[in-house]
C-alpha cells in the first residue's frame, strides 16, 4: 500500500493468507490467494447496484453528501471503478456535477484516466486494488489542485474479529485499510485527510 514497509505473517483463514505492513498497517490478501480476472468479473457482475433502488442510493450518500457539501457548483468528476450501474455518477451529475465513468470491466476508457478532475469518488473501490500505491498515485495526478478525493471502504478496528468479518468473506476484497493508513497516505501525498462519517475519507489535494 505504502511501497515503504515490509509485509509480515497476519492470519491465515480457511487457506487464504494475509499479510499485513509494519508501516501504514494496510492488511493485504497474498497474491496466490487472488482470484483470477475471470473470476472476478462474474462476481462483480452479481452485484445489484441498481441506481433506482432507495436502499442502495441511501447507502451511497454516506459519501455523496459529504463530498456534495464541499464541492462548488458545476463541478467535473471521476467515478472511479463505477460498476455496471454507475448510480453514484447519477446522484451526483442530479446535483449538478459533471461525472465521467471508469471501471476496468464494464467502463475501461482510457481516455477518462488521462483528464484531470475538480473531484474522484472510489466508492467500495479500493479494497479490490491489487497494486493500491500505484493507483493512488494515479488518482493524485488526475486531481486538480483544491481538488477531493472521495473514498468508501469498511475500516479495519479489531483484528480479533478479522477471521469473521463479513468485509473479509467477499473474496474479490484482497486489501484492508484502518483509519491510520489513510493518516499515512494523506501525509505522503500532502492532501488534507477528514473522516466525514464512519468508513468514509475525503482527502482534499492542495490548492
Amino acid at each position: 500500500m505504502c511501497d515503504q514497509g515490509s509485509l509480515s505473517d497476519f492470519r491465515v483463514v480457511k487457506a487464504q493468507r494475509y499479510l499485513r505492513c509494519d508501516v501504514c498497517e494496510a492488511t493485504v490478501m497474498d497474491a496466490s490467494c487472488r482470484l483470477s480476472p475471470e473470476q472476478e468479473q462474474e462476481i462483480y457482475q452479481l452485484h445489484d447496484n441498481d441506481p433506482s433502488d432507495p436502499g442502495y442510493r441511501k447507502f451511497l450518500s454516506k459519501l455523496t453528501e459529504p463530498l456534495l457539501d464541499r464541492l462548488p457548483s458545476g463541478a467535473s468528476g471521476l467515478d472511479f471503478g463505477c460498476g455496471p450501474g454507475p448510480a453514484l455518477a447519477q446522484m451526483l451529475e442530479t446535483e449538478g456535477m459533471a461525472v465521467s465513468l471508469y471501471d476496468p470491466y464494464f467502463y475501461p476508457s482510457a481516455v477518462a484516466l488521462n483528464q484531470t478532475y475538480d473531484f474522484i469518488t472510489c466508492t467500495e473501490v479500493v479494497e479490490h486494488l491489487y497494486a493500491p500505491a500505484g493507483v493512488f498515485r494515479d488518482l493524485d495526478r488526475m486531481l486538480r489542485p483544491g481538488g477531493w478525493l472521495g473514498v468508501m471502504t469498511c475500516f479495519q478496528t479489531d483484528d480479533d474479529r478479522f477471521d469473521n468479518w463479513h468485509y473479509r468473506r467477499d473474496p474479490t476484497h484482497v486489501v484492508f485499510y484502518r483509519e491510520s493508513t489513510f493518516k499515512l497516505l494523506a501525509d505522503r501525498f500532502g492532501w488534507e485527510l477528514e473522516i466525514p462519517r464512519k468508513d468514509v475519507a475525503l482527502f482534499r489535494k492542495p490548492a
